[in-house]
C-alpha cells in the first residue's frame, strides 16, 4: 500500500508529487489545503517511503493511487499533481473517472515530452551510497552533472542513512528502465469533470501548441498562468498557488450538481 499522510478535515483532497520526489514537496500546500479539506499526501510507487516495484510506467502509477484510494475507503476524490503526479492524476481521471471529483495539474500536460533528465540519471548513477563517506562528496559528485544548487538539494533529498550507511529511498533503477513510460501521452479519452490547469509563467513545460490536447480530453478545463514562477511552481508562489486551488476547490464545491 502506498504510504501517506493525512491532514484536516472535509471534502478529500490527494495530493501527488513530481518525478525523484516525495510527498514532503507539496507540504506547504498540504497546510495550507488542510485548513479546509481532508488532505491526503501521498508517496507516488518508487518513491518516498512507499514501496518499490518494477515496471511501473505511468498507467501503473495511476492503478497504484486508483487501488490505494479503495483500499483507504474513498470512492471520490480531488486531485492534484505537479508534473509527474499531475500526469498519474490525469490518468487516473481518463481511466477511472468515477473515482476522480475534479483535477488540479500544475504544470504538465497529457502529451509526450522529450526526454529531459539524462544529466540528472548520470548524476545520480555517479553517486554509489555504499561507497559514500559524507553527504558532501554525493553533492560533489552530483555537482559534476547538475549545476543547479536547487536541484541537488531536492535530489538528495533522496538520500538517507541509517545504521551508518547511505542508500537511495527511490528506486532508481525502475525510474530510469520506465522513464519513457512516464513521459508519454496520457490516454485518450474525456474527463467531463471541473479541472485546472496551472503553468509556471517561466516554465516550457506547458505550451500553446497543448491546449488542444487538453480540451480534447478535459472539455471543462481552466487555465491559469503563474506570474514569475518556473516549473515548481508550488516552491517558488507557495501562497499564490495555494489560493488558486483552493479558491477552484471551493467554486467546484459549490457548483457542483445535486445528486
Amino acid at each position: 500500500m502506498l504510504y501517506s499522510r493525512q491532514a484536516g478535515s472535509g471534502e478529500p483532497v490527494i495530493l501527488l508529487h513530481g518525478l525523484f520526489g516525495s510527498l514532503e514537496n507539496l507540504g506547504g500546500i498540504a497546510r495550507q489545503l488542510s485548513q479546509d479539506f481532508t488532505v491526503h499526501s501521498v508517496d507516488l510507487p518508487n518513491h518516498g517511503r512507499s514501496p518499490h516495484c518494477s515496471g511501473t510506467d505511468l498507467v501503473v502509477m495511476a492503478e497504484s493511487v486508483r487501488d490505494w484510494m479503495l483500499q483507504f475507503g474513498l470512492s471520490g476524490a480531488w486531485l492534484v499533481g505537479h508534473s509527474l503526479g499531475g500526469k498519474v492524476a490525469m490518468e487516473l481521471a481518463l481511466s477511472d473517472g468515477a473515482l476522480v471529483r475534479g483535477l488540479v495539474v500544475m504544470d504538465i500536460a497529457p502529451v509526450d515530452y522529450k526526454p529531459r533528465h539524462e544529466a540528472v540519471f548520470r548524476g545520480l548513477h555517479a553517486i554509489d551510497p555504499a561507497q559514500l563517506q559524507s553527504r558532501e562528496e554525493a553533492e560533489q559528485r552530483l555537482a559534476e552533472h547538475v549545476p543547479e544548487a536547487a536541484v541537488r538539494s531536492f535530489l538528495l533529498k533522496n538520500l538517507v542513512r541509517e545504521n551508518g550507511a547511505f542508500r537511495w529511498r527511490m528506486n532508481l533503477a525502475d525510474l530510469e528502465a520506465q522513464y519513457t513510460g512516464l513521459i508519454r501521452a496520457n490516454r485518450d479519452g474525456v474527463f467531463a469533470g471541473p479541472v485546472l490547469f496551472l503553468k509556471g509563467g517561466e516554465s516550457d513545460y506547458m505550451t500553446a501548441d497543448h491546449r488542444l490536447p487538453i480540451l480534447q480530453r478535459f472539455p471543462q478545463a481552466e487555465y491559469r498562468v503563474i506570474a514569475g514562477s518556473g516549473h515548481w511552481l508550488h516552491a517558488d508562489k507557495p501562497g499564490l498557488v495555494s489560493a488558486q486551488i483552493k479558491k477552484f476547490l471551493q467554486k467546484s464545491i459549490q457548483d457542483r450538481p445535486l445528486p
